[in-house]
């Protein structure tokens, strides 16, 4: 049986039917760059499997979801899901999974390369030299071109999923103190679980890796940043929404925080007008920080091995709305 595959990624033919590695025979349909939303619903009325958007664009909502009447699985291709309703895919027996992990070792050495940027002022110090300091009547050595070790530092993980883990290690190997504040109870060698508040107050650096949803929406927001330390640092490589843009530029400003690199934000692309661009201790990214070769390559096999699980009969891996099998309408 021939197997309707809906790709809202912006993978060619070619790509996904290649992620069945001719196991299984597929008709694959593909919808036009965002925005299409009409694209969307329709190709995914009767679609057995959905690609969801690793772009974040094209949106699964309530009412695509209403019109699928034999969906087996929502496969995100990326790691945040988002885009998808995944309560109301739950509601209709669909269940949703994402691409849990296949990205973790490319987005925690970009952090890590951000925190050493950060606290050694590294960008700031690059830009300098290219606009003509560093000579004899401007040496550099003032206190504001001080940096600080890693090692000497406490580290606050916010979500220590594969992500937070990884990062986890990396930091263990620098000697830095490490916490984390997550929903499960977890044991994690050489980090200490604490709450949320603790975390904040202690850490001289935030770094947050926890997925997007009602409850992760603007939690670093206004009071959550002014509990932190004064002059410590934020990173943010998980969802832009997540962190309160105009809280943060307001605790850049102020002082509050020494610094913040973000590599995601509320408004993908970053509007040209945001005061962000023009902060001289941020470091920013263009949401590259998972991309890597070695990463979209195991993306691939991620997302192939998933959609060819459900095929073969066996229930989806990584989950993130409780349904193991679809209730076919």
């Amino acid at each position: 049986m021939q197997a309707r595959v809906a790709c809202l990624s912006p993978f060619e033919v070619g790509t996904v039917r290649a992620m069945f590695r001719g196991r299984h025979r597929v008709d694959v349909v593909l919808v036009p760059p965002p925005p299409a939303q009409p694209e969307v619903a329709a190709a995914c009325a009767d679609a057995d499997l959905v690609i969801a958007d690793r772009r974040h664009k094209h949106r699964i909502d309530r009412i695509v979801l209403e019109q699928m009447r034999r969906c087996r699985l929502i496969q995100q291709a990326a790691v945040g899901f988002d885009s998808i309703d995944h309560r109301a895919a739950a509601e209709h027996g669909i269940p949703v999974a994402n691409a849990a992990g296949y990205n973790k070792e490319s987005v925690a050495d970009w952090t890590v390369m951000a925190m050493i940027a950060l606290i050694r002022n590294s960008f700031r110090l690059d830009r300098q030299l290219r606009a003509g300091h560093w000579h004899a009547e401007d040496l550099l050595r003032g206190p504001e071109t001080m940096g600080r070790e890693l090692g000497a530092l406490t580290v606050g993980i916010v979500g220590m999923g594969n992500i937070g883990s990884a990062v986890a290690r990396r930091l263990a190997a620098f000697g830095s103190r490490i916490l984390f504040a997550d929903a499960v109870p977890r044991t994690i060698a050489n980090a200490v679980q604490v709450d949320l508040d603790t975390l904040l107050r202690e850490s001289d650096i935030v770094c947050v890796h926890t997925p997007l949803d009602v409850d992760t929406k603007a939690l670093m927001g206004k009071q959550a940043l002014s509990r932190m330390k004064r002059g410590s640092y934020v990173i943010n490589a998980a969802r832009g929404a997540i962190v309160d843009e105009a809280a943060l530029v307001d605790a850049l400003l102020s002082g509050q925080l020494a610094g913040a690199a973000l590599d995601v934000f509320e408004t993908e692309p970053l509007p040209a007008d945001s005061p962000l661009r023009g902060l001289e201790n941020v470091v920013l990214a263009p949401h590259r920080a998972g991309a890597t070769l070695e990463a979209d390559a195991r993306l691939i096999d991620v997302v192939g091995d998933n959609l060819m699980r459900v095929l073969d009969g066996k229930p989806p891996l990584n989950v993130v709305n409780g349904v193991t099998a679809a209730s076919v309408r």
